[in-house]
């Protein structure tokens, strides 16, 4: 509001609720382009007017009818009415959402009555992306036998930004940029998701509860408090994407460097209690310290998990996520491996994360090996959290097979990792395929029909010519990606260190809403509900006379 303040904006208000008019003063109105905003407007000026003159704002494309509606209700005081296409979040400087968990169930469901119309929707509203940033890239889908939902997607998508840009170039074709927008469906990286992860805000979000972004804990003199974990936090953004061994060796250390700035005896020892002491010594290093006081406690929160349960676990998840143990050797029975796992008093969330990580590795079992799992985990009563996966195309029940098929991954081997973090997410190897200009037309076609002969750096075929835009002088190439189903921090990680390591080529990645492991497995119990039936009640009133 202080923002909004400082640019003379004084008043705020709801545009669905009853307000009092201010004949003297000019109002902006920022709405979505809906029957129900445009009418709502309209009411403010149709008979008393409310304000001096509008300053009309939409989040995205307004259909006609609604625009000729307007001008012919209230054109007169109209002073502007702009699509300003942001009907998106940007979440992170590189991850967009938008803010709709519920599409998985829309889209996923067997009761779902509007796949289509949401697919419509995210369509649209990728497009508002494409249309922000300027861009207007070919758009390629991941080919899924089982699934259609990338496909479908790609085409309503490349289709509006043909119509988008025609609108927006008064019937002139825009070219297309040196951008390519890459639509996979969940389905096809469902380990990413349920694996325990040790790098530091993807480890967060799992373990502790973090509720839109805010953390909540309690202060050395028991205090309720709470932080917000965003872009505006510089240590948040420093540390987010690190394993969490080495924020626990940096947080201490900046600490440090601070008391030590202060006369401080560097070589103290750091808790809460010492940090509380010296916050109130050092008014002008309090916001400083505060920082990393939270993170520091974050950091000590994330720790006690993983002392309890986490780091036992991850081996076994590792192991049969990568398929081979620490030293390199190939699982061959990944039973003995999850064993353990069910023969320990873990949660049952653990446990049914465990469970799908062995299925997940066999591409598949069998009927009654599953309903044997099933029995272990004593999920009998909740098995939809397992065989429900179908419903995205992954394999759960399948025919015994001795070759069980696996997609081929990027070799690995020779990359420095925790051995406990050796997992890399499906994503990476795709984004780096594409950079590259390696990915297989035959499992990634081209959806547009001329699509940009584009790779990494920017740079086009010899065949086709290309005037180079401002655009493409100010930087590289750019590659965005929609995971339809949501996405996980740990594949958000990921766009950030492909461009780091590119450098020519920004990756920005995205989807309808962001995953955690909690959540998804809701979301995939929850396909097993039908729609709320409605029923309309009758009172025969001469019953009550």
């Amino acid at each position: 509001m202080s923002d909004l303040m400082a640019e003379k904006i004084t008043i705020v208000e709801d545009l669905y609720k009853s307000r009092e008019p201010v004949l003297e003063m000019k109002a902006i109105y920022f709405m979505s382009p809906t029957s129900k905003c445009v009418e709502a407007f309209i009411g403010d000026f149709k008979s008393k007017p409310k304000y001096k003159s509008a300053y009309v704002y939409f989040t995205d494309y307004l259909p006609d009818d609604l625009f000729n509606n307007m001008k012919l209700s209230c054109g007169k005081y109209i002073r502007v009415c702009k699509e300003i296409n942001i009907s998106f979040l940007p979440q992170e400087a590189q991850v967009y959402t938008f803010d709709n968990p519920g599409a998985f169930q829309s889209i996923y469901s067997s009761h779902s009555q509007d796949r289509r119309k949401t697919l419509e929707s995210l369509a649209d509203q990728l497009v508002t992306l494409c249309a922000t940033l300027d861009e207007y890239p070919g758009v390629r889908y991941k080919k899924d036998g089982n699934m259609e939902n990338a496909e479908t997607l790609a085409k309503l998508v490349d289709d509006k930004l043909s119509i988008h840009y025609e609108l927006d170039d008064g019937g002139k074709r825009k070219g297309k940029t040196q951008a390519q927008l890459l639509i996979v469906d969940r389905g096809f990286d469902p380990v990413s998701p349920i694996l325990h992860e040790l790098t530091y805000q993807a480890m967060a979000y799992d373990l502790i509860e973090i509720n839109e972004d805010t953390y909540k804990y309690k202060a050395n003199n028991g205090a309720e408090k709470q932080a917000l974990l965003n872009e505006n936090d510089m240590l948040w953004v420093k540390l987010r994407h690190r394993h969490i061994a080495e924020v626990t060796e940096e947080i201490p250390k900046l600490v440090k460097e601070i008391s030590a700035s202060k006369n401080k005896q560097p070589d103290a020892k750091i808790t809460i209690s010492n940090l509380s002491q010296m916050m109130k010594k050092m008014p002008a290093f309090r916001k400083q310290m505060s920082e990393k006081t939270v993170h520091l406690q974050l950091a000590e929160d994330c720790m006690k998990h993983y002392s309890k349960n986490v780091e036992k676990l991850c081996k076994a998840e590792q192991d049969l996520a990568v398929g081979s143990d620490v030293d390199g050797v190939k699982v061959k029975d990944p039973m003995r491996t999850l064993l353990p796992v069910l023969l320990h008093p873990y949660s049952i969330p653990d446990k049914i994360r465990a469970v799908l990580l062995y299925i997940f590795s066999l591409n598949g079992t069998t009927e009654e090996n599953l309903n044997k799992l099933i029995q272990h985990v004593k999920i009998e009563d909740q098995r939809e959290y397992i065989l429900n996966w179908k419903q995205l195309g992954v394999p759960i029940i399948t025919v015994p097979s001795f070759f069980p098929r696996k997609s081929s991954r990027r070799d690995r081997s020779q990359e420095q990792t925790y051995n406990l973090s050796r997992w890399t997410p499906v994503i990476k190897d795709v984004m780096e395929d594409a950079v590259e200009n390696k990915l297989d037309t035959r499992e990634w076609p081209h959806q547009s029909e001329c699509p940009a002969a584009w790779n990494g750096s920017g740079a086009v075929s010899a065949r086709q010519k290309h005037k180079p835009s401002s655009q493409d002088e100010r930087r590289g190439a750019r590659l965005i990606i929609f995971v339809i189903g949501g996405v996980t921090y740990s594949e958000m990680r990921c766009a950030y260190e492909v461009t780091q390591a590119v450098k020519s080529c920004e990756v920005i990645i995205g989807s309808s809403h962001i995953l955690t492991p909690a959540s998804i497995l809701d979301d995939i119990k929850a396909l097993s509900k039908a729609p709320m039936e409605t029923f309309t009640l009758t009172i025969d009133e001469r019953s009550n006379a």
